[in-house]
């Protein structure tokens, strides 16, 4: 029998995983095809100044599964460090540690609040609305209570996805926010606690060169097992007939070349699938992708003249008068001492385009950033020596109380087209870690067996990913 080829769309870590082990375990011929010039998508990394930024705040987590970390730690070896987490949280005009700590809980917060807190919590099942439809509002008020959802979690995730608690699917609440009720609240908090906590509570992993290495190691790690990956190679159409994948139309520059494959395995969005199929994809299909939404995001990154701006790697802005949702500085996150004299940082500011920022060049933004900064009393005192953006028009998935019965009607079509699947974060549109696309990737390949893909394991994997929660 000749050797299946699959075509793997995107170059992001669920992408890479998934080429990396077709082809290390000798199940497929593949290609991989990426449209940029870099592995990693979103979790990639560049170089500027002499500073390795990443695309965002990216950490490892020791919650990782096992199997999948020991991979990492192989491919990275002493690259990899197990750096200790140094955030902040601005509440109520305080900052105070984040992750969250009891003693910062009790002596930062003014009192009345940090008491508000925990009786509302402690009540909040006896005291939320009850409502007919579930939101994600209304699972979070039975869980925590009015005092921490307004004050944190629904300004926050107005900012993040432009929507209000109750136009939010509940979903998001069960897998965003991993201390969704007061027991796991305080077992995240007490979790640090000398005594209670795990030799890496409170840390993460990350990279000597940059978040974007896994993906880098990763795509080496593939070549060496010998898959083929194409960057700058953007996918213009996905052939179909008679319910199975036939093609794919490949774009590289002014070149166009049609790929007969024996399957499919894209980590696109779901969108830029369906517009891919074509007429392939029936009417209804291509009316539920045009419902589906995501949300874009403008990383703004300005170069300061000082060693170092704070001692905290992260800051989180969750009230609504300061645009940016979080704020990281690269260096920080590696231990680099090196430029000397130079730092930058890296802000998230959740939008799309069209929306008031996207229309702001660089230096407007990046002075605007600055003025931000400062209203929350961070360092004035360094000089912005220049600003620069990297823009994302489909950063995370945008969980609508619609989207679930959008995604059926997609995941039901795609189901249907023998050769063709879909996972990752845009695959299968899930707000996920990279540890959880990567965990993504390795089932589908312990699905495909002697070039039979095993539908009835997929289906339990995919039961299992339903529960994986974002560690923030």
């Amino acid at each position: 029998m000749d050797e299946m080829r699959i075509a793997v769309l995107g170059g992001g870590p669920a992408g890479l995983g998934a080429a990396w082990r077709l082809a290390k375990e000798g199940k497929a011929r593949v290609d991989l095809y990426e449209a940029g010039a870099r592995l990693g998508g979103n979790a990639g990394s560049f170089e500027t100044g002499g500073v390795r930024c990443d695309f965002g705040s990216h950490r490892l987590h020791p919650a990782s599964d096992p199997a999948i970390l020991d991979d990492i730690k192989s491919l990275l070896g002493d690259d990899l460090l197990l750096r200790p987490r140094h955030g902040r949280i601005r509440l109520k005009g305080a900052w105070i540690h984040f992750p969250l700590k009891p003693v910062d809980l009790a002596t930062r917060l003014p009192p009345l609040f940090a008491a508000s807190l925990f009786i509302d919590a402690a009540t909040a099942k006896t005291r939320a609305p009850k409502v007919e439809t579930e939101t994600f509002g209304s699972v979070l008020l039975g869980g925590l209570g009015r005092s921490m959802c307004e004050s944190f979690y629904f300004p926050y995730m107005k900012k993040l996805w432009g929507l209000g608690p109750d136009d939010l699917a509940p979903t998001l609440a069960k897998r965003r926010v991993s201390g969704s009720s007061l027991p796991k609240l305080m077992r995240k908090i007490f979790s640090s606690l000398p005594g209670l906590r795990s030799p890496t509570t409170g840390k993460f992993y990350y990279p000597r060169g940059g978040f974007g290495a896994i993906c880098d190691a990763i795509g080496a790690a593939a070549r060496d097992s010998g898959a083929a990956i194409h960057l700058n190679s953007r996918v213009e159409a996905v052939e179909m007939s008679e319910n199975r994948v036939r093609s794919v139309t490949i774009r590289r520059g002014d070149e166009v070349e049609r790929l007969p494959v024996d399957a499919v395995w894209s980590t696109l969005p779901l969108t830029t699938l369906v517009k891919g199929a074509g007429e392939a994809a029936p009417e209804h299909v291509r009316r539920a992708a045009g419902a589906i939404r995501y949300r874009g995001m403008i990383l703004v990154y300005i170069e300061l003249d000082t060693d170092q701006y704070t001692e905290f790697d992260a800051h989180y802005f969750p009230e609504l008068s300061i645009p940016i949702s979080r704020l990281s500085e690269p260096k920080s996150y590696s231990a680099a001492t090196e430029p000397k004299g130079r730092t930058i940082l890296c802000a998230e500011l959740p939008g799309d385009p069209g929306d008031q920022h996207w229309s702001m060049d660089d230096d407007s933004l990046g002075k605007a950033l600055y003025g931000w900064l400062g209203a929350c009393g961070l360092p004035q005192t360094a000089k912005i020596t220049r600003a620069f953006t990297r823009r994302l028009p489909h950063a995370y998935p945008v969980y609508d109380r619609d989207y679930e019965a959008h995604f059926k009607v997609l995941d039901s079509w795609i189901s249907g087209i023998e050769g063709l699947l879909t996972f990752g974060r845009q695959g299968l549109f899930a707000h996920d870690n990279t540890h959880h696309a990567l965990a993504m990737a390795y089932g589908a390949v312990d699905c495909l067996n002697g070039g039979v893909f095993d539908q009835a394991k997929w289906a339990q994997y995919r039961e299992e990913f339903l529960t994986h929660v974002v560690e923030d």
